[in-house]
């Protein structure tokens, strides 16, 4: 399995989302959600508009781990999240395949999404759906230095593996 990295630059993450909402408003909104909220996305993917419809925090048990897991949905995400669901039913996926409702996009999916999006600006780096999670981390340790807040939210043994998975050993 190929390593992947945070996106390091705000100003990238910036055009990744404009570039994103120009492209499907759908993927921008997938992009947003894992960059502000840190789940896998094996979480994010399964997720309904009932899930999330005037929710504060989501709840739900982590595919990975099965471990039940309550994150706060900041007030950034939310604003995206009330434009996005306007319209849409409680029993529908909220990032849907293009043909039906009734089932989500996939893992595969959203690894095109993300690597279409690096091209367009020539990102160098390897990205992947932990991309989104690890960009989450990488932020939140660099606005708090606080590794092990990060390590509790991710269910890590350790800080050290938490810095080594968000890359700022590296940095």
């Amino acid at each position: 399995m190929n390593t992947v990295e945070p996106i390091r630059d705000k100003s990238l993450i910036l055009d990744f989302s404009d570039y994103l909402k120009c492209k499907r408003e759908r993927d921008y909104v997938l992009f947003n959600f894992g960059i502000y909220s840190g789940l896998r996305i094996s979480d994010i993917l399964p997720l309904k508009v009932r899930d999330i419809r005037n929710a504060d925090f989501i709840i739900l048990k982590e595919d990975k781990t099965g471990k039940i897991t309550r994150v706060k949905i900041n007030d950034k995400l939310k604003e995206i999240i009330k434009k996005y669901i306007i319209g849409k039913r409680d029993y529908e996926y909220l990032f849907p395949r293009s043909q039906g409702k009734s089932v989500p996009i996939s893992r595969q999916r959203v690894w095109q999404i993300l690597n279409a999006a690096a091209k367009e600006f020539e990102y160098k780096d390897k990205i992947g759906c932990h991309t989104l999670r690890k960009t989450f981390g990488y932020w939140m340790y660099k606005k708090t230095g606080d590794a092990a807040t990060i390590m509790d939210i991710f269910n890590h043994a350790s800080e050290n593996v938490t810095k080594r998975y968000i890359g700022v050993n590296q940095d």
